[in-house]
């Protein structure tokens, strides 16, 4: 390639470092590597390769790191890893040190920055960052508190998931907003108050240590173990020489330490072309596009519709009918935009709300329609009861459509409707029965009372929230709570809990109304209860994995939860026993193997809460 190309790469990559900086990435991490890697390819001595892409925040006062800040030599292939690996073992034999051993931590995706204990700064660009200790004043939490070095500062995964996704494309862009302004918004204050942005130090994060055969040999398993249990934003793994003699003699390069090397993961991609764009309503509001695209093959399926998250990446990317671009599929999930490859046709907004025709609002980088009456919103909203509620079948979305174009619109409406009704409306006899009986079974089957509570779709009260929140209150006593008694729990911030005391008041006759019609609820163990239950699994924490013979997996948790057992999702340092059912992931067994997590089979585990006594591994 000429100079030409290569001055071009390096404005294109100038550019998308300044947009990520700033918290509003113009493309995904994968392109942004992508691109750099052509660039090196072509000019691997170029200044811009050699140096740590500047992180500048305009107006705060500048601070001389006394270590460089470097970046990370990056990994994509099984090759690449290799090879930095024999780098290591070739320098440790110069030492004549036998056995080389490396610590993998998860790579956290946030912003970087390094805290003495009095100065708090951001990496800049790697000699000199830029003093932002306002952050702890801001809510900020530090993770072990002042002075832990350098770290990340990250948005707790789950947490942004579920409450902050419909306002931020990414974690990190409401992290950058933060740190960056003078002046929050409402959701940025929210999170602040809940105590879910952190800085979480590297010698925080955890670790496994491992020779340079098994780092190479299995690093799939070991790159999936340590990712499963992050709860935080990533983007791969470090692995990093643990000798300090041996990181000494490595030294470092301009752009990178030469005894550390990220493992960058990524999904199958596969290219296609933009047909179409669809907008689709949420039951918050929010208008999302879906890309139809021309089918191609991606992990085992066919791909026609691929989300591009909102409003803001088809006006800031041109997406336009006939654009090329890449998809990605990780982890099995739907599959989303990665880049743009070629930008064409003309980009068209909805300028209107494609259900109601409303008029719609831009809040951060989504269209958003406010009429709260907008059938598409209602139509979501019911499915998210049915979704939540998880007790009946047969009420899919299209379903749904046709019950409220007949006039049922109402949660109260639809709990009144019998088979005739139904027949009524144009469903079929038999179908009609099974609608019936389904409202019928959704009263009667056991449910818990936090997916009853859930299911009302309160802003910023999830399932995990509505639990924690009814294990200090029951749901009769949650109708008058005031945002004082919410905010007295732990983990409810000031701003979540006046959010959620004034939905609960605005729904206060709907959650009456479902109540009186009889719901078989399964209480939450209260917090006095859950402190005083006894027996073996009281106060620890439990992961159930594979398919069970005895029971559903979902009941076996509901009840281990009534025996004060913390239930956890995957295997950590606080996880107390793996309960495996059949077809359990080598993974997860590894890693309790490894923690030295107590592994049982479903019968040991039921012999165990039955006869209340320890069974040894």
């Amino acid at each position: 390639m000429n100079q030409s190309t290569e001055d071009e790469l390096v404005d294109l990559l100038t550019a998308y470092n300044r947009a990520y900086r700033h918290g509003a990435p113009m493309v995904g991490d994968n392109e942004y590597d992508a691109t750099v890697e052509r660039l090196r390819a072509i000019a691997p001595d170029h200044p811009f390769l050699q140096a740590v892409e500047p992180e500048p925040f305009i107006g705060r006062q500048e601070v001389h790191h006394p270590a460089p800040m470097l970046s990370i030599e990056k990994a994509y292939t099984q090759e690449q890893l290799e090879r930095f690996v024999a780098r290591v073992q070739k320098e440790a034999v110069a030492l004549k040190i036998e056995v080389v051993t490396f610590r993998l931590t998860p790579k956290l995706d946030g912003l970087a920055g390094r805290d003495d204990g009095r100065v708090f700064a951001t990496r800049g660009n790697g000699e000199v960052g830029y003093e932002i200790s306002s952050a702890f004043a801001k809510g900020v939490v530090p993770i072990g508190g002042r002075g832990q070095g350098v770290g990340e500062i990250v948005v707790v995964k789950s947490y942004f998931d579920e409450r902050m996704a419909d306002f931020f494309e990414h974690p990190r862009n409401m992290v950058v907003g933060i740190i960056s302004s003078d002046t929050l918004n409402e959701n940025a204050k929210s999170a602040l108050n809940d105590r879910k942005v952190h800085f979480v130090p590297y010698s925080r994060v955890a670790s496994i240590i491992v020779n340079g055969h098994r780092l190479v040999e299995e690093t799939r398993p070991l790159v999936q173990a340590l990712l499963a249990d992050a709860d935080y934003p990533t983007d791969g793994v470090v692995a990093e020489v643990t000798d300090n003699r041996l990181k000494q003699r490595m030294g470092a390069t301009a752009h990178h330490y030469r005894w550390q090397i990220a493992i960058k993961t990524k999904g199958e991609t596969a290219r296609t072309t933009v047909t179409g764009i669809q907008w689709q309503v949420g039951r918050t509001g929010n208008i999302t596009p879906v890309m139809e695209v021309d089918p191609v093959a991606l992990s085992g399926a066919t791909i026609r519709r691929v989300t591009a998250h909102h409003a803001g990446n088809i006006r800031r990317l041109s997406i336009g009918k006939g654009t090329r671009i890449e998809i990605i599929r990780s982890g099995e999930v739907i599959p989303k935009l990665e880049a743009v490859l070629e930008a064409r046709g003309a980009v068209q907004l909805p300028e209107e709300c494609p259900s109601c025709g409303g008029p719609l609002v831009w809040q951060n980088d989504f269209l958003k329609c406010t009429n709260s009456a907008c059938r598409a919103q209602i139509e979501q909203r019911i499915s998210h009861w049915f979704r939540i509620l998880g007790n009946a079948d047969w009420f899919g979305i299209k379903t749904i459509r046709k019950i409220v174009k007949n006039g049922h619109d109402r949660l109260e409406s639809i709990y009144r409707l019998l088979a005739s009704d139904f027949i009524a409306m144009g469903f079929g006899p038999v179908q009609s029965e099974n609608l019936a009986q389904a409202i019928t079974i959704s009263r009667s089957k056991p449910v818990e009372d936090w997916r009853f509570l859930a299911a009302f779709g309160i802003a910023n009260l999830g399932t995990g929230d509505s639990r924690k929140l009814l294990s200090h209150f029951t749901i009769p006593e949650i109708l008058t709570l005031s945002k004082e008694q919410i905010e007295d729990i732990k983990g409810f911030g000031k701003i979540t809990s006046k959010s959620i005391a004034d939905d609960l008041k605005r729904l206060n006759p709907l959650i009456a109304h479902m109540l009186d019609l009889g719901f078989n609820l399964q209480r939450t163990p209260p917090v006095s209860q859950q402190a005083s239950v006894g027996g073996p699994i009281s106060g620890k924490g439990i992961v159930f994995t594979g398919k069970m013979i005895h029971g559903d997996r979902k009941a076996m948790q509901a009840h281990a939860r009534t025996l004060g057992a913390r239930v956890q999702t995957a295997v950590g340092n606080n996880t107390a026993y793996l309960v495996c059912g059949k077809k359990v992931g080598a993974s997860k067994l590894n890693k309790a193997e490894k923690l030295g997590v107590t592994i049982l089979t479903e019968n040991q585990y039921l012999a165990m809460v039955a006869e209340g006594a320890i069974v040894a591994q």
